[in-house]
């Protein structure tokens, strides 16, 4: 789907000359309530590239968060820049006053090249902010749960596959060793699963080896996908499912973290056609919005642990309506998450 064509609310682009800011916030919805999604901060190549990308994570964010039951519309925000270069406190604070000036109607949060240190320092100027640390009242690392929930729809999918809610025994193809990947190897190891995995980052291999011996480590994702794998599970930025990589994959279901897997409308038909079983990314990657989202209200980790762990029925009802209706999964997602917020926010018509 176009860009041009998703009907956003809302996109604002925000410009601080002497800290060097440049961020475009979008609001894709409102219907269920203030919209919330996370700030990614990176070297995009051009404004135009920075635009696509804002535009199609908030999009997901709506869709994320309608699916995760929570009463949070979808927005999400872009920072333009190198955050080991251009991160400072000025710029984190100038970018607060911006989610300020729109008076609730966007919550940041944490992602790509944020942590929760920085959402401290964006707080500083404003009250639309979760993903705080712990000692600022937050809910701390929101990886914790965003892993913890891909696995609970990786188990689904293996239900749905293979009959059995475990992946004992499976081999698991692990692409990204970041924030949310370390935590879902470990998981994945728990449960008995074997791993191979890869990262751009060396550093991230040199932890694997050192923290994980078991692992298979390979050098790149293209290596990965043509391992003999049983689940593929990408990690890191989107995109990973294309025309180039979905004819190569060997691995039977893809659950993963990375936000907007599916390069372009029409990979959900190359997955189906090749027998592979999508969990819609959106879906499984829900935990650690909803661990975001559950701060707003006072963070309790038990409540938000136990409201993620119900990714694994989302997935479940998802996969099965998406067999009843004879559609791949991600459309069936897609039509829930609508559903919801149709009827859902129509409410919001009836005065009280």
């Amino acid at each position: 789907m176009s860009v041009f064509t998703h009907n956003h609310e809302q996109v604002v682009f925000c410009h601080d000359r002497q800290s060097g800011l440049r961020a475009i916030i979008a609001v894709y919805s409102t219907a269920l309530g203030p919209s919330l999604g996370g700030t990614r901060f990176y070297p995009y190549a051009s404004e135009e590239e920075a635009l696509h990308d804002v535009l199609e994570l908030s999009r997901g964010m709506a869709y994320k968060n309608a699916l995760a039951g929570l009463d949070l519309g979808g927005g999400k925000a872009v920072i333009w820049g190198d955050p080991d270069k251009d991160k400072s406190e000025p710029l984190l604070r100038a970018y607060g006053r911006f989610v300020q000036s729109l008076g609730g109607r966007y919550y940041t949060a944490c992602d790509v090249g944020t942590y929760v240190q920085d959402m401290d320092v964006v707080a500083k100027e404003t009250r639309y902010v979760t993903g705080r640390s712990e000692s600022h009242g937050g809910a701390g690392d929101s990886s914790v749960l965003t892993a913890y929930g891909v696995f609970q729809g990786m188990r689904a999918a293996a239900e749905h596959r293979w009959g059995t809610p475990s992946l004992a025994g499976r081999r698991v193809g692990v692409s990204g060793l970041g924030k949310v990947g370390k935590h879902l190897t470990r998981h994945l190891l728990d449960d008995g699963a074997s791993v191979v995995a890869t990262d751009v980052s060396g550093r991230a291999l040199d932890w694997a080896s050192a923290t994980y011996p078991q692992l298979d480590l390979v050098d790149s994702n293209e290596e990965l996908i043509e391992q003999e794998i049983d689940v593929y599970a990408p990690c890191a930025l989107g995109g990973a499912l294309n025309d180039e990589t979905v004819p190569k994959l060997r691995a039977k279901i893809v659950a993963g973290a990375a936000n907007n897997q599916l390069a372009h409308p029409g990979v959900e038909k190359l997955l189906a056609d090749r027998d592979v079983l999508y969990a819609p990314d959106y879906v499984v990657n829900s935990g650690g919005v909803i661990q975001v989202a559950d701060e707003i209200e006072g963070f309790n980790f038990a409540r938000a642990k136990e409201r993620a762990g119900r990714i694994y029925d989302t997935t479940r009802q998802i996969l099965q309506v998406a067999d009843a209706e004879g559609a791949p999964p991600a459309l069936a997602a897609d039509r829930l998450a609508e559903r919801r917020m149709a009827e859902v926010g129509r409410l919001r018509t009836i005065l009280v």
